[in-house]
């Protein structure tokens, strides 16, 4: 995935939160902060970005999220049920419509048993009654940024998909 079309999937983004009215922020562990950078890099995201956490510390991720530690020692913080505890908590905080999440093993360490580098897990939730949360577990191939990076596009990518069904129904 280029820069050019990280830049692309962002102004999507943008703009489909802005035809809804909607707004968006993030909570951030392995991309520390790079989808909000992403988000911010687009004129005019102050109308639509919330604001970001990078809760890269597990402590951090309890403190400001309200990630159960129960959750966090059972499953481990690159996992489903976490990025699903993230994004929700992002969500109650910024009362924002929309929040997305990621955990992963960017590398070149940090792998464990059943989780090797690339393994990386995305949240996203949509404010409602109770919220909406989608999880999913991808792994990407690469050096560092290389994850990094892709974990940037497929969480603009998801946000996006979601965003388009939200406008198909507006």
């Amino acid at each position: 995935m280029s820069i050019e079309s990280i830049d692309t999937l962002a102004q999507a983004v943008g703009a489909r939160l802005q035809a809804l009215g909607h707004t968006v922020t993030t909570a951030e562990s392995c991309t520390g902060g790079l989808i909000a950078g992403a988000l911010t890099s687009v004129p005019g995201s102050s109308a639509w970005f919330h604001g970001g956490l990078v809760t890269y510390d597990n402590a951090l991720k309890i403190e400001w999220l309200g990630v159960a530690p129960d959750v966090l020692e059972q499953q481990g913080a690159v996992s489903e049920a976490v990025v699903a505890a993230m994004a929700q908590g992002a969500l109650q905080r910024a009362k924002a419509n929309w929040a997305i999440a990621v955990s992963g093993i960017a590398g070149p360490g940090g792998a464990v048993p059943g989780k090797p580098v690339g393994t990386v897990c995305l949240g996203l939730a949509r404010r409602g009654q109770p919220a909406v949360v989608h999880t999913a577990t991808q792994h990407f191939a690469g050096d560092r940024s290389a994850v990094r990076e892709a974990t940037v596009a497929a969480a603009l990518r998801g946000l996006l998909q979601h965003l388009d069904a939200a406008t198909d129904h507006a």
